[in-house]
């Protein structure tokens, strides 16, 4: 299985015929410069592309009136005077004759998908199609929209292959209104939260364009993964998120999207503002959002007061500057970097290269021809890996490895040597952009050595920034250096923790909800901020993850450094781990976490005093009164 690309030419027909500035941005290349970009990226050809169907009668109706489907047919035959008349009726909508057929063709796009993920054909897809749906109505066209794809899809898959649950995430500068309205009335659905809140379905959050995700991360996943977990009162229905900057409605507001792309700005107060409402008034119906009040005393958090957010900020300031002058005295964020106390003091390096230099090659070079791989000592014939998924023979030259072994006594037993060899061979692999992923292991007594040459061998061969994730009984290698590449993140200390910005401890999570918390309110804040382009995250002796837990949290960390994770594993591990992390790395969704939980106390706590400790460093935490408990 892999991704689906659904397209269809056609769908360019459409067009503006008369003078209308309001709907003179709606036109065929924004459909053509996205599959130009793919096509320039060498995604297309990863693709399984499927062409677009129309969508017939039936399929509309799940959402849409007899009558307006029968309006829109209509235009097919009207003239150029008779169409600006009809589009007149509407608010900020243009037809032509090639309407209809567009449109059938884009609510068949998205049905296309639906059918070939459902039955296993894909993994997951895409659907590139105009004319857009989200503000169509059930007997009205509306912002550009015409019939409603998406809302046409949920309504598909819960009809044709008995779906209960549908998370929707609807990403715009406007307030998707029609998938809202058409399933406000569904006993399944519930009401909106843009409106008086009746019940926990939709939620509705407010943007200025300078916010990020990193704001959004705990609310919007929270309530995803709590949707997937039946913890909420209601027993089905679709579950819609809603996220836009807080602009006019006019789509000639799109002027605000240019910002959007500076995935490291610091959130504005007022977004924060938005997502602490949408969190009160969703409290009620999920609860993993049900310890906002004790979250709040625990940390006495409140929204301080700031000057209003403009609405384009051209001087956007990130996590990491472009090219850092001297890597022991400038932080990802551009200015010295303050130790904590009891801090370890930086020392003189010399100047690093920029930190997104491998990043970049790597993303010009072609798509590596093996995506996963797996370095084992000795195979295991109870591991099950998917076919794409590769074992590797090859390992590096025995001069090589014990020269690598050589300064640790722990890895010059045979078995250690061996373990060595093919994890360096592996991690050469991704430095060179051959392999995307891959999974090594390492006997037990090994494990903390072996986890120090990976570092230092990623360092020395091309890795600017690496980011390493050690669960269990893992210290940071002492002889590591202070200089800002390596973000060392701890999960599984005795306490929490951080020694400095770059090295930072916390205690295992207890339950899933104080496990989740962790990787959202902390993990991920941090990781975007250092931006790396390596990541290594090993599960050392003690770890205490399960399956599910280690699935997630690799997941999660793909979308970092161009999907390149190296999991590090002990020789003893069971082949049901190895084959789960596997799976996970060449993009398959990671297994359930299993009944809901809400983070313990103590969990709690933890979480709290640490991102105080690290709040001013990093950007990305400057939003405490989002943490997901």
């Amino acid at each position: 299985m892999g991704t689906a690309l659904v397209y269809h030419e056609d769908m360019t027909a459409t067009r503006l015929l008369w003078d209308d500035p309001e709907c003179e941005i709606e036109r065929p290349e924004r459909l053509t410069a996205a599959l130009d970009r793919l096509r320039q990226r060498g995604l297309e050809q990863r693709c399984l592309r499927l062409s677009a169907r129309e969508a017939s009668k039936e399929e509309l109706g799940l959402v849409h009136s007899p009558e307006y489907v029968s309006l829109v047919r209509k235009t097919q035959v009207l003239g150029e005077e008779e169409l600006q008349a009809l589009s007149g009726q509407f608010d900020a909508i243009y037809f032509h004759p090639s309407t209809f057929h567009c449109a059938r063709l884009a609510a068949g796009a998205g049905l296309q998908l639906v059918d070939a993920v459902l039955t296993g054909a894909v993994q997951n897809g895409l659907a590139l199609v105009r004319p857009p749906g989200h503000h169509s109505q059930r007997a009205a066209a509306n912002g550009f929209c015409v019939f409603n794809n998406v809302a046409i899809a949920a309504a598909h898959a819960k009809q044709k292959h008995g779906l209960h649950r549908i998370l929707i995430v609807d990403w715009d500068v406007h307030h998707g209104q029609g998938i809202q309205y058409l399933f406000e009335d569904d006993p399944s659905s519930g009401c909106s939260l843009g409106c008086p809140a009746r019940s926990g379905w939709e939620t509705l959050t407010t943007w200025l364009p300078s916010c990020t995700c990193c704001s959004h991360w705990p609310l919007s996943l929270t309530l995803s993964w709590c949707w997937s977990q039946q913890d909420l009162t209601q027993p089905s229905g679709t579950l819609r998120g809603k996220c836009r900057p807080r602009q006019s409605a006019s789509p000639t507001s799109h002027i605000c999207c240019r910002c959007w792309p500076a995935a490291g700005s610091a959130p504005c107060w007022s977004a924060l503002e938005s997502i602490q409402s949408a969190r009160a008034a969703q409290a009620p119906y999920w609860k993993s959002l049900q310890l906002q009040g004790q979250c709040g005393q625990v940390l006495g958090c409140r929204i301080p007061p700031q000057a209003p957010c403009s609405g384009y900020d051209s001087e956007l300031s990130l996590d990491v500057t472009p090219v850092p002058t001297s890597p022991s005295t400038h932080s990802p964020e551009g200015r010295p970097p303050p130790l904590l106390p009891g801090g370890p003091t930086c020392k003189a390096a010399a100047p690093a290269p920029a930190p997104s230099s491998l990043l970049d090659q790597l993303c010009l070079c072609p798509a590596p021809s093996v995506r996963t791989t797996v370095a084992l000592t000795a195979p295991d014939i109870t591991l099950v890996l998917p076919p794409d998924v590769i074992q590797q023979e090859g390992s590096a030259l025995r001069e090589e490895t014990e020269a690598w072994a050589r300064p640790h006594e722990s890895l010059v037993r045979e078995e250690a040597l061996t373990a060595l060899g093919k994890l360096l061979y592996l991690l050469d692999g991704m430095l060179d952009g051959q392999v995307n992923s891959g999974i090594a292991a390492t006997p037990a007594s090994a494990a903390a050595a072996t986890l120090d040459v990976a570092i230092q061998r990623g360092l020395s061969h091309g890795a600017q920034r690496l980011l390493c994730v050690a669960l269990g009984q893992l210290d940071r290698p002492p002889d590591l250096a202070h200089d800002g590449r390596t973000l060392w993140l701890n999960i599984g200390g005795k306490e929490a923790a951080a020694l400095s910005m770059f090295h930072v401890a916390t205690p295992l999570p207890v339950m899933t909800g104080g496990f989740l918390s962790c990787i959202l309110g902390l993990v991920l804040p941090l990781a975007y901020g250092f931006q790396p382009d390596l990541v290594l995250v090993a599960l050392g002796p003690g770890h205490g993850l399960q399956g599910p837990h280690a699935a997630l949290l690799a997941a999660m960390l793909r979308g970092l450094a161009g999907g390149r994770v190296l999991a590090l594993l002990e020789e003893d591990s069971t082949p049901q781990l190895a084959g789960i992390l596997a799976r996970v790395l060449r993009g398959e969704a990671p297994p359930s976490l299993g009944p809901s939980s809400v983070a313990s106390p103590e969990d709690v706590q933890a979480l709290m005093y640490l991102r105080g400790q690290l709040e001013p460093q990093w950007k990305m935490l400057q939003c405490r009164p989002h943490l997901v408990v």
